[in-house]
């Protein structure tokens, strides 16, 4: 090594601004090299940019209609046809009876108060494996629409939910979920 690079070098890392120099000058290095290859997709914020705060653009007193005050409308039944509460009651009570009985015999029980969508899904399904062993409650019913219903109905193990749809006015079980406890 030439001895004018040796001297110059002893200088700069003998004293502190000489090394804090350096030591910025690596850091600089280091970040443009990082940008360089990291490419600028936009999809982060560079250091130092502050995230632009929520743009009001309309006056929140308006109305804009989005949320309906107006309660849900009250399902409708045919004259003469069960209320959605008994029909998933007895969906589920059905449902939950599954000891010592054969997988067609259980699932004719459910087919009176499902729709034939429902009932494609269940064939082949093996009564064993239904996790519950009785009803404990009531089924308490979220209305969608006036065809629609959510049934929530509470069982020994867990929750099992029901759509219940009624496109006639005959109320039948179209989806069912469950929630275990």
């Amino acid at each position: 090594m030439p001895r004018s690079l040796e001297l110059g070098l002893n200088r700069i890392f003998r004293s502190r601004w000489g090394v804090a120099i350096v030591l910025a000058v690596i850091v600089l290095a280091i970040i443009g090299i990082g940008r360089l290859f990291a490419g600028d997709d936009g999809s982060q914020p560079s250091l130092g940019t502050a995230s632009p705060g929520p743009v009001v653009s309309a006056d929140p007193k308006d109305d804009d209609s989005v949320i309906e005050t107006d309660p849900p409308p009250s399902p409708s039944t045919s004259p003469g046809r069960a209320q959605p509460e008994a029909v998933a009651y007895a969906f589920a009570s059905a449902w939950a009876d599954h000891q010592n009985v054969t997988p067609k015999a259980w699932r004719a029980q459910l087919l009176p108060n499902s729709t034939s969508k429902l009932a494609d899904e269940l064939d082949g399904v093996e009564p064993e494996s239904v996790p519950a062993e009785r009803v404990i409650g009531r089924p308490s019913l979220v209305p969608v629409s006036e065809t629609v219903v959510n049934a929530v109905v509470t069982m020994d193990t867990g929750k099992l939910s029901l759509r219940l749809i009624s496109p006639d006015g005959h109320w039948r079980v179209d989806g069912i979920d469950w929630d275990p406890a």
